[in-house]
């Protein structure tokens, strides 16, 4: 699978209403081929930083990044950021999350 983790800095003004900006381009993401998640987490240490946490199976990837709604999010996010976000992007084998080994609850 296709691995995505991209931080975005967003401007103090814009930071309550990130949710609301990316919904859309979050919901048509979701309901693509080949999606396998798409989730936001907001920094604790900084509440102006959002975490993306994506994957799509292998040959989906480049649907995604030639979609009418990622050219679209790409002129909406824009604004809203205090600097170009910083992206991990990777393949890894699988295509869902396992189990931590380490710490086991029953």
């Amino acid at each position: 699978m296709i691995f995505i983790v991209v931080k975005f800095k967003v401007k103090p003004e814009w930071t309550d209403r990130w949710p609301e900006l990316t919904a859309n381009f979050t919901a048509a993401t979701r309901s693509e081929p080949g999606n396998l998640w798409f989730d936001w987490s907001r920094s604790i240490e900084d509440p102006n930083e959002y975490v993306l946490v994506e994957a799509f199976k292998d040959d989906a990837a480049a649907a995604h990044v030639n979609s009418d709604h990622f050219q679209q999010a790409m002129k909406d996010m824009v604004q809203a950021l205090v600097e170009t976000p910083r992206i991990i992007n990777t393949v890894i084998e699988g295509e869902d999350w396992s189990r931590m080994g380490e710490l086991t609850v029953e």
